[in-house]
């Protein structure tokens, strides 16, 4: 496949936009390849999504940013970032003892369905390392105290291990710890949670349970970029299914398990095909 460029932006909804940004790709002998647009007309925000191939481009692709910058940044008060199709994401996997969306993860990695790398699977326990060496994957254990003595001593292990691996995103797949501020700063909407629920609903430990005193009737499961308030960052995909009161919670544990796995991939392959753009707490996912 042809290398491309891929654009994400989004400023303040004003005309010209659409035009000035394409102009300047053909003008350049850029093919453009995709396009997805919206407005939010309630907070007058414009968001783009662009992709252009890059065989005949006359710009140099490590000054094309530099460009773009120069023109657009204030002259439309443009955020923006830059990808390049064959820069390959590479992604670590945090697991503790649930091995249900780690084993999804690696399966579809491994059929092709995820163009990245993973490079490691961190752990807080030994539990999972036998389908890191299925896969060929090293598994790396830090066991946190109960009192959380060493959780500073044991992160600073961890980024230390992300950097040297040029890790630059993380997956959360049922990882049943609290991720630092420090690590989120390093990770800013980079590290994706799967939340056994349908939030904002039932937040923290045992929703399931929670779901079950309730006596709801729908179930779900939430995906999310992580941010200093727990289970509160901007959502990426969700999903629900129908129950009854004949389930108990361990069937909903049962149900939430497939809803999980499906949400979590689904939110991991937007991310990897850079098209979430986020803006405050929300996430605008091109299609």
């Amino acid at each position: 496949m042809k290398q491309t460029a891929i654009l994400l932006l989004h400023c303040p909804d004003q005309q010209g936009i659409v035009t000035e940004v394409t102009k300047f790709i053909t003008d350049n002998k850029g093919n453009i390849v995709y396009l997805d647009q919206y407005v939010d007309k309630i907070e007058g925000m414009f968001f783009m999504r662009l992709e252009w191939e890059l065989e005949e481009f006359l710009i140099p692709r490590e000054k094309i940013g530099e460009y773009i910058n120069t023109l657009y940044s204030q002259r439309y008060q443009m955020s923006f970032n830059l990808y390049f199709s064959d820069q390959r994401p590479s992604m670590a996997i945090f697991v503790s003892k649930m091995s249900h969306c780690l084993y999804d993860l690696l399966a579809r990695w491994k059929a092709g369905e995820f163009a990245c790398d993973i490079p490691c699977i961190v752990s807080n326990h030994e539990d999972l390392r036998y389908v890191a060496d299925q896969f060929g994957i090293p598994y790396y254990v830090w066991s946190i105290k109960k009192d959380h003595s060493n959780k500073a001593e044991v992160e600073q292990a961890e980024m230390e291990l992300l950097r040297r691996e040029g890790v630059t995103f993380i997956v959360l797949a049922r990882y049943m710890q609290i991720i630092s501020d420090d690590m989120i700063a390093a990770y800013p909407h980079h590290i994706i949670n799967i939340h056994h629920s349908f939030l904002p609903a039932f937040i923290g430990a045992k929703p399931y349970h929670q779901a079950y005193q309730r006596g709801v009737k729908i179930i779900g499961a939430t995906s999310h970029y992580v941010t200093a308030e727990l289970d509160a960052g901007p959502i990426i995909e969700q999903d629900v299914t129908r129950i009854t009161h004949k389930d108990t919670p361990e069937s909903l544990v049962l149900k939430g398990k497939d809803l999980e796995k499906i949400v979590l991939s689904h939110a991991v392959q937007k991310h990897i095909e850079r098209k979430i753009l986020t803006y405050k707490n929300k996430t605008i996912i091109f299609s």
